[in-house]
C-alpha cells in the first residue's frame, strides 16, 4: 500500500559529535513547546533505550527510535508516520555526530542519513569550548559535507559570555549562510546524572523531571524558540513509501504475554510492544523487584534489558518471584529474555564489588560485571539453532550494549553467531532450551516481523 503524507512539522537536533549537549538541548526545546501547548512527538536516532525514557516524561508520550542501519527506508518513515496521530510536532534528537553511524563507512544508522529519508530540516548543536572564529570553518564543513543534508540552523553550547556568542554568531551566518538561533547558557546545576551505560533513566529518578523545565527556561532565553518553530514549520513533504508493518495485520495470537517493568528492566522499544498488541496479544505488566508472582493466565514472558546489576541484591531477595518463574518454566511458557533479562533468567549475577547474587536459574551459567564495556554496537545474527525467537539458519540485525561477560559450561552450545562490520569472526551469544532463549542481543522488531511472529507462534503450540 502506498502512502503519501502532508505536511508535517517537524525537525532533527543533531551534533557535531558526541557530548555536545544535543540531549540536554532537546529535552529544554521539548519542554519550552510542551509549554507553548503544543503536542510534542520525540524521536531518537539509534538503538538507544535511555534517551527516549526522558523525552516520555518530558512529552507524556512514548518516544520512538528510528535507526537505518536497522530498518529499511519505508520502515522508518512507517514507524514516524505511526507514532503521530495525537501530536502537531515532532523532535528527533540524533545520535553521535550528524554523519557518524555503522562504522562500515557508509552512511547508515547515521543522523544524515535519517534526515534525508524523512526530510526533516537539522538544528546542528556544537560546543564551542576552546574556538571562536574557527568555529565557522567546522560548520561548513558538515554544511559541506552532504549537501543533501538540510542545515537550517545552529545552537551553541559552551559559550563563556556574550562577546563570545558574538564572535562564533559572525563568523558561522557570515561564513556559512546558516542561522545562528541561539545558545545554551553554562550552569553546573542542570546536569542529568549518568553511569556506565550512559545517561541514568528518567523512571529512576524524579529528579530529571524538574530539570527539564529549567533548561527549557534557559533556553525560551537564550535560543530564539519562534524561529525553531518557523523551520519545523517548513519542513518538507514527506516522501512516499511501503507500508510493510502495521498495515494489513491478519494473523491473530490471542494470547496473554507478561513483561517486567521497573527499575531493573526498562530497555523496550514501544514499537515492539506496540507491534505485539496489533497481533491480538493482550500485554501484563510485572514487576521483578517487588512482585512477589507472576500475573496469573500468562502463556509468555518477555525480560528486557535494564540494570539488574544495581538491584541485584534485591532481586536475589525476591525468591517467591523467582520461584514463580521456575514454575512457569517448568510448566513450559515460552520466556524470552534480552541482556539484562538474560542475566537474571540465569544461575548467577556477579555484580561490581565482585558479590554473588543468585538468580532464576532457569538458563545454565552466570554473568561478570566488568570494570569495562564488553559490548557495543550492531551485530549481524545468524542463528546456529532452532529457538522461540528463529530457526536454524536465520539471519536478522541487532544491537548489543553489556558490560557483564557471559561464562558457561565448555561445550554449551550457543544460540547465535554474532558479527561486526569490522569483525575478522563471529564470537557467540545466547543461551537457549526447548522454551527459553536469553541473550545480549536487543531486536527491534519492526527490522524483521518474522521474528516476532516466530515467537508468537512458539507460544501458541
Amino acid at each position: 500500500m502506498e502512502n503519501t503524507s502532508s505536511h508535517y512539522p517537524r525537525l532533527l537536533i543533531a551534533g557535531t559529535h558526541s557530548g555536545v549537549g544535543k540531549t540536554t538541548i532537546t529535552l529544554g526545546l521539548m519542554s519550552v513547546l510542551k509549554d507553548k501547548g503544543y503536542n510534542v512527538q520525540g524521536f531518537k536516532v539509534g538503538p538507544d533505550y535511555i534517551d527516549p525514557s526522558h523525552h516520555t516524561a518530558v512529552t507524556e508520550r512514548h518516544s520512538r527510535n528510528l535507526d537505518t542501519w536497522l530498518m529499511d527506508r519505508d520502515v522508518c518513515l512507517e514507524l514516524f508516520e505511526h507514532a503521530l496521530p495525537g501530536s502537531n510536532m515532532a523532535v528527533i534528537e540524533g545520535v553521535m555526530g550528524l554523519y557518524d553511524g555503522c562504522l562500515d563507512g557508509t552512511e547508515f544508522g547515521s543522523t544524515a542519513h535519517l534526515a534525508k529519508i524523512l526530510n526533516v530540516p537539522v538544528i546542528l548543536v556544537m560546543d564551542t569550548k576552546g574556538m571562536s572564529r574557527s568555529a565557522g570553518a567546522v560548520i561548513l564543513g558538515y554544511k559541506s559535507f552532504d549537501k543533501e543534508v538540510d542545515i537550517r540552523g545552529i545552537i551553541l553550547n559552551g559559550v563563556k559570555s556574550e562577546r563570545h556568542y558574538a564572535s562564533i554568531k559572525k563568523s558561522i551566518e557570515e561564513n556559512c549562510g546558516v542561522a545562528v538561533l541561539g545558545y545554551l547558557p553554562f550552569d553546573d546545576q542542570l546536569t542529568l546524572p549518568e553511569r556506565h551505560l550512559g545517561l541514568v533513566p528518567s523512571a529512576e529518578q524524579e529528579l530529571s523531571k524538574h530539570i527539564y523545565g529549567e533548561i527549557g527556561k534557559l533556553l525560551a532565553q537564550s535560543v530564539d524558540i519562534e524561529k525553531v518553530i518557523h523551520i519545523a514549520y517548513n519542513a518538507e513533504i514527506l516522501p512516499a513509501y511501503k507500508k510493510t508493518v502495521f498495515h494489513g495485520i491478519k494473523e491473530r495470537f490471542p494470547v496473554r504475554i507478561a513483561v517486567a517493568i521497573d527499575e531493573a528492566f526498562n530497555f523496550y522499544y514501544q514499537d515492539n510492544l506496540d507491534l505485539f498488541e496489533m497481533h491480538g496479544v493482550e500485554l501484563t505488566y510485572f514487576s521483578p523487584l517487588y512482585d512477589k508472582y507472576l500475573p496469573a493466565g500468562i502463556q509468555g514472558l518477555y525480560i528486557g534489558g535494564g540494570f539488574p546489576e544495581l538491584y541485584a541484591n534485591v532481586l536475589a531477595a525476591n525468591s517467591t518471584m523467582k520461584e514463580s518463574v521456575r514454575r512457569a518454566y517448568k510448566n513450559g511458557l515460552v520466556i524470552y529474555g534480552e541482556c539484562g533479562g538474560m542475566m537474571y533468567l540465569l544461575e548467577r549475577m556477579v555484580d561490581f564489588k565482585k558479590k554473588t547474587h543468585e538468580m532464576c536459574g532457569i538458563l545454565e551459567g552466570m554473568t561478570l560485571m566488568e570494570n569495562k564495556r564488553q559490548g557495543l554496537g550492531y551485530v549481524t545474527v545468524e542463528a546456529q539453532y532452532d529457538n522461540v525467537l528463529c530457526n536454524k539458519g536465520k539471519v536478522f540485525k541487532g544491537h548489543e550494549f553489556h558490560w557483564s561477560s557471559l561464562h558457561v559450561a565448555n561445550g554449551t552450545p550457543y544460540a547465535y553467531a554474532i558479527s561486526k562490520c569490522n569483525d575478522r569472526k563471529a564470537k557467540m551469544d545466547g543461551i537457549f532450551n526447548d522454551r527459553v532463549l536469553g541473550s545480549y542481543t536487543h531486536v527491534h522488531f519492526a527490522s524483521d516481523t518474522g521474528l516476532l511472529r516466530h515467537l508468537l507462534n512458539e507460544i501458541t503450540k
